[in-house]
């Protein structure tokens, strides 16, 4: 396959065969992720392969136990990264400006932007991830477990592997429900409606089949689609609890100055 149509055929893997992923080819997409674009081409980022199963029995916690933490054989983590580019500056006699979130932002950046490459690279070879927001929701976390030093964060991670599952690719937004020509066109909503037509049925029949959620939708008296995401799986409790974690953490990792 193409760039494009790698790009077109992306599935989520949470299943994993056994199999080992040899080095050559872990440094060969590696290399490949970190051609992605850079701020000042300063790669603000690092990048943390765990294959220890130790390791990632311990992560399992961290990651809300998300059985491909356990079951696929690598996990890529992907930090910001401002810690070897301040020491950078501290040999050469150079201001450091970079303590403050502006340049959390910065590097947060660079390490999505390297880890989508990573990510392209790695399903051309016929392998399989699976994004995980809980590296960011519990970043203090998983930053104690990877010996992260001040002014690193993780921020994108996933599991790495071959996949045993073949699911069908997820249904996505229309694309002129995302694009907007020249400025922002806001939505009326009539036109939400539309946008969402689909995504309102299709997505429902999904969770509707996994007996834990239908019991949760049930008991809460969920009617919806929409409601599903904000009473069941995005309450304002956890983003509350989630934001002041990383909140905390960046002022620990001393991103949170000036």
């Amino acid at each position: 396959m193409d760039a494009t149509q790698t790009m077109h055929a992306h599935r989520s893997i949470r299943k994993y065969k056994p199999d080992a992923i040899s080095i050559e080819i872990l440094n060969e997409i590696l290399s490949a992720g970190i051609r992605a674009s850079s701020s000042g081409n300063m790669q603000t980022y690092s990048i943390i392969v765990t294959r220890d199963t130790a390791l990632r029995e311990q992560l399992y916690e961290a990651h809300m136990q998300q059985n491909m933490v356990l079951d696929a054989p690598v996990l890529l983590t992907f930090c910001a990264d401002f810690h070897r580019m301040r020491e950078w500056l501290k040999l050469n006699n150079a201001p450091d400006n970079f303590d403050n979130f502006m340049s959390f932002m910065i590097a947060a950046i660079d390490a999505t932007l390297v880890s989508q490459n990573v990510a392209l690279a790695a399903e051309e070879k016929g392998l399989g991830i699976c994004y995980m927001g809980s590296t960011l929701a519990n970043c203090d976390q998983v930053g104690k477990l990877l010996k992260l030093p001040a002014n690193v964060i993780p921020v994108v991670g996933y599991s790495l592997g071959y996949p045993a599952e073949n699911p069908v690719p997820r249904d996505r937004l229309p694309l002129d429900g995302l694009v907007h020509q020249e400025t922002y066109q806001d939505y009326t909503p009539e036109r939400i409606r539309e946008i969402y037509r689909e995504r309102d049925v299709q997505g429902w029949e999904r969770y509707m089949k996994f007996p834990w959620l239908r019991q949760m939708v049930e008991e809460r008296g969920v009617q919806n689609l929409a409601q599903i995401y904000t009473m069941i799986k995005y309450t304002r409790e956890t983003h509350q609890e989630f934001s002041q974690t990383v909140l905390n953490y960046l002022k620990n990792q001393d991103f949170m100055n000036q």
